[in-house]
């Protein structure tokens, strides 16, 4: 792979999004740059996998600032839900007027969760695509993936999204109560970061 360069485009708008990966980066000395920081657009996720949004938001972004771009798309599948959210996780977090409420968010998977009878079960997973490209229109993705299940109500305030009702396998407290070392440790963008790293080498 490429090298990535002393400074790296991070293709997003999440602020918690945009935390986590420069906390991730931090011991590479990479510059990091947010898409908000930049005035850059929010291109429009036409994509049908989490890979093929990843993809589309790395490259808008190395397009238009003629820098490598990093884009995380994610989100959380359900189970009881065929995989819903997943790649709409963020859609169902907007309000009437466009603006994102991830407590409405959380109420809304799990009332359709209670919708699915008491024998659908709480199992879930998120994951994670971290897709870089560079400004000649090339680009490689990593998958993570954290499988865990839902709890009512949502626990903790750290993180950010669906974090607080999801409680990973083997775990006493959901992404929501866990400090930010200890997510970085067993979180789907954790292992689609892993990946990323052995590819550079």
């Amino acid at each position: 792979m490429k090298a990535i360069g002393p400074r790296l485009v991070i293709a997003t708008h999440n602020s918690g999004k945009l935390r986590e990966i420069r906390e991730l980066l931090a011991p590479f000395g990479i510059d990091c740059v947010g898409a908000a920081e930049l005035d850059l657009p929010e291109p429009e996720e036409t994509g049908v996998t989490f890979v093929d949004n990843a993809e589309l938001k790395a490259r808008a972004a190395a397009d238009l600032t003629g820098l490598p771009a990093l884009s995380d798309d994610s989100g959380l599948s359900v189970d009881a839900l065929h995989g819903k959210p997943g790649i709409h996780s963020a859609r169902w977090a907007e309000n009437e007027s466009g603006e994102r409420d991830f407590g409405r968010a959380m109420e809304r998977v799990w009332q359709e969760v209670g919708a699915a009878g008491p024998d659908a079960g709480h199992d879930a997973h998120f994951t994670c695509v971290l897709s870089l490209a560079w400004p000649d229109g090339t680009a490689e993705s990593f998958e993570g993936k954290a499988h865990g299940t839902l709890v009512w109500p949502p626990r903790g305030a750290n993180g950010f999204g669906y974090d607080a009702m999801f409680l990973p396998v083997g775990g006493g407290q959901t992404f929501g109560e866990m400090e930010p070392a200890a997510k970085h440790a067993i979180s789907h963008r954790a292992e689609a970061f892993r990946k990323l790293v052995a590819a550079l080498g």
